[in-house]
């Protein structure tokens, strides 16, 4: 989302304090304890942000729940634009439109985990320790506003190149909440780094987040890495001529890594965060594929827009043709203690109430 010009930010500002300043009341209140938080009996840790989409906390959460087995793991996310309402546990039946997009693709990539949905997040985590007391960690899919819930350990995602420390309140910018927010936090993540950030650069950048961060948490620098294209259909090899299709909050970063690997995008598809894909949209996507002819290889997506595309009523429209998604982790630069030896310390910690 590019920045709105200086003008543009002024007329906004006065509509960008109100929202702080609500913002601000809602979270003293919760400080001082006037609102009370839930907390849970076992490590909860929340992954979250301060500003609206776009951090990278799907393969963070991912992430996680890998480095954390083999405890018994669960995932509680709000299941944003779901087709239900209330508590919903994963199960065989689950789908991208009743459970949302980012739950349903942490079934398909996390058979070991529980997964479950719900808007009242203190509700949710009393349901799944009920239907599992044998629970060992929970982590709260962008929960970091949710003070309705304390969590054990909180993990704050910030974008390398929209950094919250740049930004605005809504609606001149894209931040929930005051950067003061980040004092909540008990590690920062900035995500989606370029391979070559450099030690000097990593500095400037700490000394930027730690202006709103309390001084001693540790900051950890991640990059995105891509696997191989993963077929979602029939066994077949991607050529290089591609069709990408997105419905993610910034698709740039995959747009500079097909290029950089020798493809070359024929058209993007570049829906909104979270747009439904309905039978109307694949069929758009076929018909130029059909009508590129020859020249057309195959049509590129992210795992996140693949759970959607996979519902009974959209397969049988792609189901012959060769579509792909590119699976996504992440990796971490190397600092003493190591965000792996971090975060296994929370969770191995006793949860005092």
């Amino acid at each position: 989302m590019p920045a709105l010009p200086p003008v543009l930010r002024f007329f906004l500002s006065p509509f960008a304090f109100l929202y702080g300043t609500g913002v601000r009341f809602r979270n003293v209140l919760y400080d001082k304890g006037l609102f009370s938080s839930y907390q849970a009996p076992i490590p909860v840790v929340c992954v979250g942000n301060l500003s609206v989409g776009g951090t990278g906390k799907t393969p963070q959460v991912e992430y996680l729940a890998r480095l954390l087995q083999p405890k018994k793991v669960a995932i509680l996310s709000r299941g944003y634009k779901r087709a239900t309402k209330g508590f919903v546990l994963a199960d065989a039946a689950a789908t991208a439109h009743t459970l949302g997009d980012e739950p349903f693709q942490y079934t398909q990539s996390l058979p070991g985990v529980r997964v479950a949905v719900s808007e009242k997040r203190a509700e949710g985590i009393q349901r799944l320790l009920q239907l599992f007391p044998d629970l060992e960690v929970i982590l709260l899919d962008d929960a970091f506003q949710h003070r309705a819930v304390k969590s054990s350990s909180y993990l704050l995602l910030s974008e390398y190149k929209n950094l919250f420390t740049q930004d605005y309140l809504l609606p001149m910018g894209r931040l929930r909440e005051p950067r003061a927010g980040a004092r909540r936090a008990d590690a920062v993540v900035v995500t989606k780094c370029p391979a070559e950030l450099t030690a000097e650069k990593q500095a400037q950048v700490r000394e930027q987040v730690r202006r709103y961060t309390r001084p001693e948490i540790p900051i950890f620098f991640s990059q995105i890495v891509y696997g191989p294209a993963v077929p979602l259909g029939r066994q077949q090899t991607l050529g290089n001529r591609v069709v990408l299709v997105t419905g993610i909050a910034n698709a740039q970063p995959l747009v500079h890594h097909l290029e950089d690997n020798g493809f070359t995008i024929l058209r993007h598809f570049d829906w909104p965060d979270h747009a439904a894909v309905t039978p109307a949209r694949v069929a758009e996507v076929l018909g130029f594929f059909a009508a590129a002819g020859e020249g057309a290889d195959g049509i590129v997506m992210t795992q996140k827009d693949a759970v959607k595309w996979q519902e009974p009523n959209l397969r049988e429209l792609w189901q012959e043709h060769p579509v792909f998604f590119l699976p996504i982790t992440n990796t971490f630069a190397a600092q003493i203690p190591s965000f792996d030896q971090t975060v296994r310390e929370w969770v191995s910690t006793r949860v005092q109430i």
